[in-house]
């Protein structure tokens, strides 16, 4: 595991998130139920960026685009594609679900670190 120290601590407020760039990768940061996840910033349906979704209360992500939901900590799909209504089930049946890459974090001397492969 090659650990890389990408933000001080006291930049990532409880309930905040914040992107950083990561060996050409940018990944997600969001600091929710005192616990630092470290996502992929990209839905794996059309790419489009995580940043602004919402963080529900069972932890997971939600698309701002389309709705497909992730949960922090596993990458794995809880919703797939839901929006637009009608448009959206269709797009979902023929879209593969697929997980996001999540990455592990520690907190270590004030500074958060992701690991990477």
């Amino acid at each position: 595991m090659n650990w890389i120290k990408v933000l001080p601590e006291n930049e990532l407020p409880l309930n905040e998130r914040k992107v950083v760039k990561v060996e050409k990768r940018a990944i997600l940061l969001v600091h929710h139920n005192n616990q630092i996840y470290a996502i992929e910033n990209s839905c794996p349906h059309m790419k489009l960026p995580l940043q602004k979704g919402k963080i529900t209360d069972d932890g997971a992500i939600v698309c701002p685009f389309h709705r497909s939901a992730f949960d922090l900590s596993s990458g794995n799909p809880t919703e797939w594609i839901t929006f637009p209504p009608g448009i959206g089930k269709v797009m979902g049946l023929i879209s593969k679900e697929k997980a996001i890459p999540v990455f592990p974090t520690r907190v270590e001397e004030g500074n958060i670190w992701v690991g990477l492969q």
